[in-house]
């Protein structure tokens, strides 16, 4: 069924009688549009949140010492400990942080590619 054959139908199936018409009537079009919204909007967008958060979940898991990485507050490090949720960061020479894994916004290695090619 094309899109305007459906919209026709939608259209048919709205069309109040000419006495008065019930509550359903009058509530049918908004439940309709919520249906199309719920289906072209929301579903897709729940997915590619669920998808990202799954991505998200295995790179935080398959992190490990000497991984290049930056936090979610802008800090730059170098990996030197997991234990637990909690990581340990090398920021300068003789500088480490501990920070919680969740901390972590991603690796730095591809950023910097990124940043070499543009260059």
């Amino acid at each position: 069924m094309d899109m305007t054959t459906s919209s026709t139908f939608l259209l048919l199936l709205l069309q109040q009688p000419s006495g008065g018409g019930g509550i359903f009537n009058l509530f049918l079009p908004m439940i309709v549009v919520f249906v199309i919204f719920y289906f072209l909007i929301i579903r897709p967008q729940q997915k590619r949140q669920r998808q990202a958060q799954q991505e998200r979940e295995k790179m935080l898991n398959d992190l490990k010492p000497g991984d290049k990485v930056v936090t979610t507050g802008g800090i730059f490090g170098t990996i030197v400990t997991i234990k637990g949720d909690n990581v340990q960061l090398r920021i300068a020479q003789s500088v480490s942080i501990e920070v919680l894994r969740s901390a972590i916004a991603g690796p730095r290695g591809t950023e910097v590619k990124e940043a070499e090619v543009v260059k």
